[in-house]
C-alpha cells in the first residue's frame, strides 16, 4: 500500500490519528524522556502508520496499534545509537503535560508532580505505569505493546507502586 491508498484501513488510520495523537505523544514522552525525541518518535510513528495502514484492522484500538509501532521504533533507535537514556532526561516541569479536560491550576500542579515522580522511575517501570495507569490500558494490552509477558507488566507495576509510595506525600498516595 502506498501513501495514497483508499482502503478502509487507510481511512480508519487517517481519520483516527488526530484523536489518538495525545495519548501517543504522552507514551512517547514516557519512552524517550525528552520532548524533542518524543515529538520525533510520535511523528515517525504517524508516518509509519499511514505507510503501513493495511496492517491495521478497522474497529480495533488505533491508539494501541500506534503505541506498539512507537515502542518498536524507539527500541530500534536505542539499538542504533547503542545508548541507554537512564540519565539526561528533561525535567517533567519543562514538558506540556497539562490535563486537557481539567484546566484548574491545582489539577495541573498535581499532574506535574505525579509525572515528575513517574519520570524518575527506571525505563521499564515508567513505560508500564504510563500505559496502565496514565492511559488506562489493561495489563494484557500493555504487555502486547511492550512485547513482554503479562506477569512482567504486573511485576514492573508493583515495583513502581512501591517506589512511588515511598516518595509521594501521604495526602497524594491515596490518589495513586
Amino acid at each position: 500500500m502506498g501513501l495514497f491508498s483508499n482502503t478502509s484501513s487507510d481511512k480508519a488510520v487517517r481519520e483516527g490519528l488526530p484523536d489518538a495523537y495525545p495519548a501517543l505523544w504522552r507514551f512517547c514522552i514516557s519512552l524517550t524522556g525528552r520532548k524533542d525525541w518524543a515529538e520525533e518518535v510520535a511523528q515517525t510513528t504517524c508516518l509509519r502508520a499511514i505507510e503501513k495502514a493495511d496492517g491495521f484492522e478497522p474497529g480495533t484500538h488505533l491508539d494501541r496499534w500506534l503505541m506498539r509501532i512507537a515502542h518498536r521504533l524507539w527500541l530500534n533507535e536505542l539499538r542504533a545509537r547503542k545508548v541507554r537514556t537512564a540519565s539526561g532526561l528533561v525535567p517533567v516541569e519543562e514538558q506540556d503535560l497539562a490535563d486537557q479536560k481539567n484546566n484548574s491550576a491545582e489539577a495541573n500542579i498535581f499532574v506535574s508532580e505525579v509525572f515528575s515522580q513517574i519520570s524518575a522511575l527506571p525505563d521499564a517501570q515508567r513505560h508500564a505505569v504510563t500505559l496502565v495507569y496514565v492511559e488506562g490500558m489493561s495489563y494484557r494490552e500493555a504487555a502486547d505493546i511492550m512485547e513482554i509477558p503479562i506477569g512482567t507488566v504486573m511485576s514492573r507495576l508493583a515495583a513502581a507502586r512501591k517506589t512511588l509510595n515511598t516518595k509521594m506525600p501521604d495526602e497524594q498516595r491515596s490518589t495513586l
